[in-house]
């Protein structure tokens, strides 16, 4: 019929035989050793996706566990108890970046009389770190009063944090070393170090420190700028990260 649209028929796609398949390899071997930005291009890609698989992971365990988060009885509080924004720290008192991180907590609440941060223990690195923790959940029940000190002290060192370097820190503000090996053994605190690795599990939370801000989680020491700004944030628009 004279003006009518003609239709093409399209075969089936085949599967490549062996020669085809051997052909196609070389060609994008030498394609990508010409032109190896692209597997930069595509690492930054497999990166951006991983993290962003995190933050949803994240975004949804911190909106399902918000009172362990932050209304754990077994958490010290440093700050303002009734601030209008938390911070929420998981840290290792062997973490070297934790360690960094201890003076942007500092800054922000000197600068900021209306901000509170949770400090929650994750040992994560080692006998010595679970063994430090202890020590220092012995001095959270003994003298509560005293553990913003000891943190301080413990985190801010410069040697290695072990049970006996802890108890030297807890002896230092007046805890006595026998009170707080009957402690230990009195009270272990592993099934609240198992309930944070379930929290931290469920956050997808694998390394120290480890941020909830509002109900976004920060990976990492990010510094006092960063912090700073999702607090400003919060109290902006009600979320970390303003649109």
């Amino acid at each position: 019929m004279a003006g009518a649209a003609s239709l093409s028929v399209i075969a089936p796609a085949h599967a490549l035989d062996d020669q085809q398949k051997k052909e196609l390899g070389a060609f994008i071997r030498d394609y990508l050793i010409a032109n190896p930005e692209i597997m930069l291009e595509v690492q930054d890609a497999l990166e951006k996706k991983q993290q962003d698989m995190r933050i949803n992971q994240a975004s949804s365990g911190i909106v399902k566990n918000r009172d362990a988060i932050y209304s754990s009885p077994s958490d010290i509080t440093l700050g303002n108890p009734n601030g209008d924004v938390t911070v929420v720290e998981f840290f290792d008192y062997n973490c070297g970046y934790c360690k960094r991180a201890l003076s942007d907590m500092e800054e922000i609440l000197s600068e900021d009389k209306n901000v509170r941060f949770i400090l929650k223990e994750f040992p994560i690195l080692g006998p010595d770190s679970m063994a430090a923790h202890r020590v220092a959940n012995a001095v959270r029940l003994l003298a509560p009063e005293k553990y913003p000190q000891f943190h301080r002290a413990l985190l801010g060192g410069e040697t290695r944090a072990t049970e006996e370097t802890a108890i030297d820190v807890a002896a230092t503000l007046g805890v006595k070393e026998a009170a707080i090996r009957k402690s230990m053994a009195d009270n272990p605190n592993d099934p609240l170090v198992r309930a944070t690795y379930e929290l931290a599990n469920n956050l997808g939370a694998t390394g120290t420190p480890f941020y909830v801000v509002g109900e976004e989680a920060v990976f990492g020491a990010v510094g006092h700028e960063e912090l700073s700004a999702k607090i400003a944030n919060l109290r902006q628009c009600g979320k970390a990260s303003c649109p």
